[in-house]
């Protein structure tokens, strides 16, 4: 979200009571967090990222809801991306309010140092498979490490799997793809999606070699979960934009941006590419911690085709000796090929 976001109070069929609040994540770059009052509870749903911006806004937020810091009970975490979980340390600090996380985020907000290193390492094995040059694979790896460095370690109070006896009248699916522990939460008739639809672009994406449990095989069955889930919701509530109403529509246009996206990549292989060209096809020329968001969708897209056939790769004998992978594809695919059809999910 580029312009400035806005504080908004809704309320549950349940007489739930939400305030939405700005923050100012990056410069330019808002993101919500949520109070939501209920059953004598006081949640924060999402934590902004930390910065100094980031911080003051959710200060003010708060005192604009009439709550402190110290009133909160619990702190819950749609997904451990640094725009959403970034803001714990300096929120502990002034709460004694249990903090809470999908256990397949656990990690990154409670051993984010350890865990740092780990993927820190996978993205560089990534960016160098890609194809880009050795000076660019540097120059992101110092973004990427710059941004993550906002953040230390907040232990975790509980898992998702004990939300239950914390907090019985909160649902909860989980819907990877996007992030590892990404979920939805669900009061009464409203729902609080995270990131799993941002309006007018395609989500962000890693392929599975970087982290499991992202890439977009896990991302579009998270979505059809996610609308089957969602039957008889009033709104749905996410990380970024304003109040979804029409989710069905919204998972669609998502699919259809996702599909045009892929289907420029897929076009450009009538020739062999490494992953860095053809980001540089599809997206244009980047820079900056912009090139970083497209080439890690990219490889996403490069890795679903890989797996379901649609390309292949050119130079093994080259790979087998640490040159980038070039792709081309096996057969001419329509858009209508690139997706499958969404189909009714079985909601665990």
């Amino acid at each position: 979200m580029s312009a400035p976001a806005s504080f908004a109070t809704f309320e549950t069929s349940g007489g739930g009571r939400i305030d939405r609040i700005p923050v100012e994540a990056f410069p330019g770059f808002w993101a919500y967090a949520y109070l939501v009052r209920s059953a004598g509870n006081n949640l924060l749903i999402d934590c902004g990222s930390g910065t100094d911006s980031s911080h003051d806004d959710l200060m003010k937020g708060l005192g604009r809801a009439g709550m402190q810091p110290s009133d909160l009970t619990h702190i819950l975490l749609t997904h451990a991306h640094i725009d959403h979980y970034g803001g714990l340390p300096r929120l502990k600090r002034l709460t004694q309010a249990k903090i809470g996380c999908h256990e397949l985020d656990v990690q990154t907000v409670a051993h984010h140092e350890a865990n740092l290193a780990q993927i820190n390492r996978r993205i560089a094995s990534f960016l160098a498979d890609s194809g880009l040059a050795k000076e660019g694979v540097e120059t992101l790896l110092g973004i990427y490490r710059f941004t993550k460095a906002l953040y230390q370690s907040v232990p975790v109070d509980f898992t998702y799997d004990q939300l239950n006896d914390q907090l019985p009248a909160l649902e909860l699916i989980h819907l990877p793809g996007h992030c590892p522990g990404h979920i939805a939460l669900r009061l009464d008739d409203v729902i609080f999606c995270g990131d799993m639809v941002v309006e007018g672009v395609t989500p962000h994406l890693f392929p599975e070699t970087i982290s499991p449990y992202n890439g977009l095989d896990h991302y579009l069955e998270s979505i059809a979960k996610l609308q089957q889930w969602s039957k008889g919701v009033r709104l749905c509530l996410n990380g970024h934009d304003e109040a979804i109403t029409d989710l069905p529509a919204r998972i669609e246009a998502t699919r259809q941006n996702l599909i045009r996206r892929m289907s420029k990549a897929v076009k450009v292989l009538h020739k062999p590419l490494t992953i860095a060209q053809i980001c540089t096809a599809v997206y244009g020329e980047a820079a900056g911690y912009q090139l970083l968001l497209v080439i890690e969708k990219t490889g996403a897209y490069v890795e679903y085709f890989y797996e379901h056939a649609m390309i292949e790769i050119t130079n093994p004998a080259e790979v087998e000796q640490g040159l980038p992978a070039k792709y081309l594809k096996l057969r001419e695919i329509s858009e209508d090929e690139i997706l499958p059809k969404q189909e009714a999910s079985v909601v665990e």
